[in-house]
């Protein structure tokens, strides 16, 4: 009957997974997620040999994890991309399920690897860090909640998933990972804007964030030491700030060379969370507008093909995921540049990390299977029929 009435595209009978999934795929963002990861295997060879050597290691030890832990990203983004949207819903679900749970028992069984913070379970051969995963799970199980709250006699959705997300944002504060608390609020907000949110809720919800950022300023030593090095009209050289920022001035816009870069010999995060700066001393301003290119393509394509799509839960998950990827890249390269406070947030692809490489594969594997082409007719037609009649 949905047919008769919207129209639908006619169904190959009987196609083959691959040539299915290659022909309703969209190929311009695949394509630029593996650059993305080419790239990253790239910067890590000139960023990781000093820490590889520092900690007794194999010149390119940290490079072949990377290559490891990048080929199950991808082979999950793969295996995501080609499920139907119902499945990566379920799929979904039970991810965030198991996150939430290991999100809540960090405190008791987790570790700070020294650097302060609990964010991670010492697995001996590796480390995991939930919030990675717990992301994608939360986006997708919000938009479910949000799209239901729709129907007619509907769950209290919207209410439902406030609730959840405030729970989330406390436990990431407490350990405190400010960065991803504050990237779970803005996921949830758009999902909320998307779903047709009223526009003074949502200015409501910018003063909490505001009076939370105060309150978070007065009582944690580790917030108000990175909101004042931010604040500070001079950076102290010794910083990672100060090293990232003397790194991005001296590559210019050609870069000082491959292998001549000194920044990775002093940051000890030059792999991880300034793996941009390292990109900007050896290969310059061209391969910083190569990277943010390559974002921009994959979240603006996403969304492109997000509006045409009348399925109000796909809609309002690829959004999510769309968004909180771009956001996630910006607020990265935002701290190296000093426009933003250090987070200590990956580069999705780009950045060394098993945990996020892998969450950041499974992320956009859900978003490439909820912008691939479906036999449906497009949001568009519907409202020429409306129009028409």
């Amino acid at each position: 009957m949905t047919e008769m009435v919207y129209g639908a595209v006619p169904v190959r009978d009987g196609e083959p997974i691959l040539p299915k999934w290659w022909r309703t795929i969209d190929k311009w963002s695949l394509s630029c997620v593996l650059i993305l990861f080419c790239i990253g295997l790239l910067l890590g060879l000139a960023a990781s040999p000093p820490l590889a050597a520092k900690n007794g290691f194999e010149p390119f030890h940290y490079v072949q994890r990377q290559a490891f832990f990048g080929t199950f990203a991808l082979l999950a983004m793969i295996i995501t991309s080609m499920m139907l949207p119902t499945l990566v819903r379920r799929l979904a679900v039970i991810g965030f399920i198991c996150a939430f749970i290991a999100l809540a028992l960090l405190p008791f069984f987790g570790t700070d690897f020294g650097k302060g913070a609990v964010r991670w379970y010492g697995l001996g051969f590796a480390s995991l860090q939930p919030s990675e995963f717990l992301k994608p799970g939360f986006v997708v199980v919000t938009a479910w909640m949000m799209a239901a709250s729709a129907d007619l006699n509907g769950p209290p959705g919207k209410t439902w998933s406030f609730v959840l997300c405030i729970t989330i944002v406390l436990m990431l504060a407490l350990q405190p990972d400010f960065g991803q608390a504050c990237l779970v609020l803005f996921g949830w907000g758009v999902i909320y804007f998307v779903a047709g949110a009223p526009m003074l809720l949502l200015v409501g919800m910018a003063v909490l964030v505001v009076a939370g950022g105060v309150l978070a300023y007065s009582n944690s030593e580790h917030f108000a030491r990175r909101i004042d090095g931010f604040l500070s009209a001079e950076v102290d050289p010794t910083t990672q700030l100060g090293y990232a920022t003397n790194a991005i001035q001296e590559g210019g816009f050609f870069g000082v060379g491959v292998g001549e870069g000194q920044v990775k010999w002093s940051l000890p995060d030059a792999h991880t969370d300034f793996i941009i700066a390292v990109a900007a001393e050896e290969y310059g301003l061209i391969l910083v507008l190569v990277v943010i290119a390559l974002y921009a393509c994959v979240v603006v394509r996403s969304l492109m093909r997000l509006v045409r799509e009348r399925d109000p839960f796909i809609r309002l998950a690829g959004t999510g995921l769309a968004c909180m990827l771009g956001v996630q890249a910006m607020v990265n390269m935002g701290v190296a540049v000093r426009l933003l406070p250090a987070k200590g947030m990956t580069l999705p692809f780009v950045s060394y990390g098993g945990s996020s490489v892998i969450a950041s594969g499974i992320a956009v594997g859900m978003l490439l299977a909820f912008t691939r082409t479906r036999p449906q007719g497009e949001i568009s037609d519907l409202l020429s029929r409306g129009r028409a009649r």
